[in-house]
């Protein structure tokens, strides 16, 4: 903790989103970044100069860094397969965790972080930042004020240009070995936006994925169906190789209605005759900068505060990830895949 008694903040890896947690970070009266941990001293040193963090510690050492008296709270911000490394460290070193998704790119990975988390017992934070997109807070408020009744069928896509030529920063996310597979390293927001909008818990997923470039050396197109224990069935279709702007779609079908994007249809108002539209701030860029910072990091800070779980913990994350491994499997054997996957 700070000497003002604001909770001490450490960022671990220091690309593009970790200047959004920065800025939401220092934002929050109640947090404060002291921290940063790179492997490059240099720049670590040049993120601290533009978010003007002259008291901020730099650390090219990450156990040295967990050792900072200051540091209440680890933002893991690093590339994808060093995420459970890091984050079962902080949680042993006793530090609340803002995990950047995936929190694992592999089962082995996932259960092992969990139980570092769950033996800790610290507070964590899961990086599905789009909770907080004014989009998504207006369909969970439609699907409370029941306009859609019991969602039968739902779809999300996530679906994005040739990351060779649209993100060639992003050179280590075109192995599988550091970034994961196409759900796992991207489209987990749709898998979390459809688990978060539809009725009940997924039991049973089959996959279909290919490769249709050259830009990954993993499959980066996939399609993958989900059966809920409601009843409901949905779809999930991921394309990280495409040549088109990104796209983030989301269909709900109800008895008393339906979503199409910022388009809906509802017997809550009789009188309707064609589809409504709702102006709002859609999920429709992959850039950080557009995604809702803020909101996850003030709930993460009040979860600390006051005792309690945040809105997207470990233990919710895990069953995302789940259905990603299983659709994964899926894929590879030919066969549907029962959840929760065994331990």
């Amino acid at each position: 903790m700070t000497p003002d008694g604001r909770l001490g903040v450490g960022i671990v890896g220091i690309g593009w989103v970790a200047g959004e947690h920065i800025k939401a970070f220092e934002a929050n009266s109640h947090a404060s970044v002291v921290a940063l941990c790179s492997s490059s001293r240099e720049n670590a040193e040049n993120v601290r100069q533009e978010h003007g963090l002259e008291k901020a510690r730099v650390y090219t050492d990450y156990e040295q860094f967990l050792k900072d008296p200051e540091i209440d709270v680890v933002a893991v911000c690093s590339v994808n397969n060093l995420h459970v490394e890091q984050g079962v460290a902080a949680a042993q070193a006793g530090k609340h965790l803002l995990l950047e998704k995936p929190v694992a790119i592999d089962l082995p990975g996932l259960r092992t972080l969990n139980a570092a988390v769950e033996a800790a017992g610290v507070k964590t934070q899961v990086g599905f930042v789009l909770h907080w997109n004014p989009y998504f807070e207006s369909v969970n408020a439609m699907i409370a004020a029941d306009f859609f009744g019991s969602i039968y069928y739902g779809e999300c896509d996530y679906f994005s240009g040739n990351w060779e030529k649209w993100y060639p920063g992003y050179h280590w996310a075109r192995q599988r070995s550091k970034a994961g597979g196409a759900l796992i390293c991207a489209g987990c927001h749709a898998v979390d936006a459809l688990r978060w909008f539809m009725p009940g818990e997924a039991v049973e997923v089959f996959g279909y994925e290919g490769r249709y470039t050259e830009v990954m050396d993993w499959e980066p197109t996939t399609v993958t169906v989900v059966k809920f224990d409601s009843g409901a069935i949905g779809k999930i279709g991921c394309i990280l190789e495409g040549n088109l702007k990104y796209q983030f779609n989301l269909r709900l079908h109800g008895p008393k209605g339906t979503l199409d994007n910022e388009h809906f249809l509802t017997d809550h108002l009789p009188g309707q005759t064609a589809w409504a539209s709702f102006p709002t701030i859609m999920p429709d860029t992959p850039e950080v900068t557009h995604h809702p910072f803020p909101g996850e990091v003030d709930d993460f800070v009040d979860a600390i505060r006051e005792n309690r779980e945040a809105q997207i913990p470990m233990s919710d994350a895990v069953k995302t990830h789940e259905l990603i491994f299983a659709a994964e499997i899926s894929a590879r054997e030919g066969r549907p895949v029962s959840l929760p996957l065994p331990e």
